[in-house]
C-alpha cells in the first residue's frame, strides 16, 4: 500500500471531519476531555486548508489522517511553565494530529509525523513544537518516538482544562 503526505484540499474536508469525529470519540473513550467542546470544527480545518497549513496522510487511495503544521509564532507558547531551548529561531507547530479509526495501529502516525517534519525541514525550519493533553498518552508516545523532548506546560485556549504538555524538537 502506497503511503505519503500531501497538502490537504477543500475536497478532503468531509473525510477530514470524519477523521476528527473518530479522534474525538477515541479521546472521549480514553477518558480525555481534549477535543470534547466543539473544537476542532469545520471552520478551523478549512482555515488550515486555505492557509496551506493542513496536511493529509494518504494510505493507498484513502485519506487516513490529518494534521496542521504552522510555521511562525504560536501565541499559546509565549508563556511556558518550563522553558523552550531557544526562542530566537523560527519554529513550526503541529496541531490537530489525528487518524481515522480504520487506520489506527498501523504505524502510519509515525510516518506522517516524520513526513511533516521533513517537509518543514526542506522549507528551512529546524525547530518543531507540539503540545497535548496529559491524558493523551498515544500522542505523548508519538512525539517522544519522533525525538521530541518534554519542555513544560503551556496554557491553550480551552477554558475548562487549559494545561497541555509541551514538547520540542531541534534539528
Amino acid at each position: 500500500m502506497q503511503k505519503y503526505t500531501r497538502l490537504a484540499k477543500k475536497d478532503d474536508l468531509s473525510e477530514i471531519m470524519r477523521i476528527i469525529a473518530d479522534a474525538k470519540d477515541f479521546l472521549k473513550a480514553s477518558g480525555s476531555p481534549q477535543w470534547q467542546n466543539g473544537y476542532p470544527n469545520e471552520s478551523v480545518i478549512m482555515d488550515d486548508i486555505e492557509k496551506q497549513n493542513g496536511y493529509v496522510s494518504i494510505a493507498g487511495d484513502k485519506v487516513a489522517g490529518f494534521a496542521a503544521a504552522i510555521a511562525g509564532i504560536e501565541p499559546t507558547y509565549q508563556t511556558i511553565d518550563g522553558s523552550w531551548s531557544n526562542d530566537n529561531d523560527p519554529y513550526c507547530t503541529s496541531h490537530r494530529i489525528c487518524f481515522s479509526s480504520n487506520f489506527q495501529g498501523q504505524g502510519l502516525a509515525k510516518i506522517f509525523m516524520s513526513n511533516i517534519i521533513s517537509l518543514q525541514y526542506a522549507a528551512g525550519i529546524r525547530k518543531f513544537r507540539i503540545d497535548t493533553h496529559c491524558l493523551n498518552v498515544p500522542m505523548q508516545t508519538l512525539v517522544e518516538h519522533n525525538g521530541f523532548s518534554y519542555r513544560g506546560i503551556i496554557q491553550c485556549n480551552d477554558k475548562e482544562d487549559p494545561d497541555r504538555l509541551a514538547y520540542e524538537l531541534n534539528l
